[in-house]
């Protein structure tokens, strides 16, 4: 299998990730289908993707033609074997949940064809996690997108010692096709490359901030002015949202049974108060 033989790409999830992968697959030329358990997030993302398309094409940053050809290919279900059943790719972007994934892709092995490649979104999950609820996983990888989607240009592709190497290079061809820059992980590791290296510094932020050294406001501002990060751990994670980042280190916890992993105080209270970050209006910021 190669590039060419993908035709119709299947994107399990119409949420944060899955509505905006699905439109970056569109305007690279595929035909895609998103599917959701939720007819309310399929509308919102069908809603997302006329506007988006529209403001696009005011900004003449694509022409009417375009536009109208992404939309065209681009259709929206809650039957995931409407979905998938005749997909050359499967892009799954569902809950950060080890549980449900793994249910997932057992319902996909069995609805899509035998040559299709099955890729996980998850920003921490390693396939192999997943690869074995199927029949064939050398056709299951890790293909990490980062928010916004649309805008972001890395994806982490990973190669579990189950993943071929055919599968790998589709998966790797797939992102040039997007227009996105791959990169390609040897080996299986929890969080991969970015996500390891930011939940380190979240994960020293929050403490710092436990334990009362400085305030979040203040950690951000050192963040920012002595790192020259573009935005602070606390504002990024208001971005990205609280309770993702609450229900990936929980299903850490529970994976690895480690205390260390538990959730930082700070992090469960603004989860219980479902001060969930910008999509709340009110994480560790206010938002209007």
């Amino acid at each position: 299998m190669n590039l060419e033989d993908i035709k119709k790409i299947c994107i399990v999830g119409a949420g944060t990730m899955g509505h905006q992968i699905s439109l970056a697959v569109a305007l690279a030329g595929f035909k895609v289908t998103c599917t959701d358990i939720s007819q309310e997030m399929l509308n919102k993302a069908q809603n997302f993707a006329r506007t988006y398309l529209a403001e696009r094409v005011a900004k003449e940053k694509l022409s009417q033609e375009q536009a109208d050809r992404a939309l065209a290919s681009l259709s929206f279900t809650e039957s995931l074997e409407e979905a998938a059943g005749d997909a050359d790719f499967v892009i799954e972007a569902a809950v950060e949940k080890l549980d449900v994934k793994r249910k997932l892709f057992a319902e996909l092995d069995s609805i899509t064809p035998s040559h299709a490649i099955l890729a996980t979104n998850s920003s921490f999950i390693v396939s192999s996690e997943v690869a074995y609820a199927t029949k064939k996983p050398d056709k299951v990888c890790n293909m990490h997108f980062f928010y916004p989607a649309l805008v972001m240009k890395l994806v982490e592709v990973v190669q579990g010692s189950h993943t071929s190497q055919e599968t790998a290079q589709v998966t790797m061809d797939l992102c040039t096709k997007m227009g996105k820059t791959g990169v390609l992980l040897k080996k299986e590791i929890y969080g991969f490359l970015v996500n390891r290296i930011v939940s380190a510094i979240n994960n020293e932020a929050l403490f710092l901030a436990d334990i009362g050294i400085a305030s979040p406001e203040e950690i951000d501002t050192a963040v920012v002015s002595g790192l020259g990060h573009p935005m602070g751990p606390f504002r990024l994670m208001d971005l990205l949202g609280i309770d993702l980042y609450y229900d990936i280190t929980m299903e850490r916890y529970r994976m690895t049974q480690d205390p260390r992993e538990k959730p930082s105080p700070m992090v469960v209270e603004k989860v219980a108060k479902k001060e969930w970050g910008r999509k709340t209006k009110k994480g560790f910021y206010k938002y209007d």
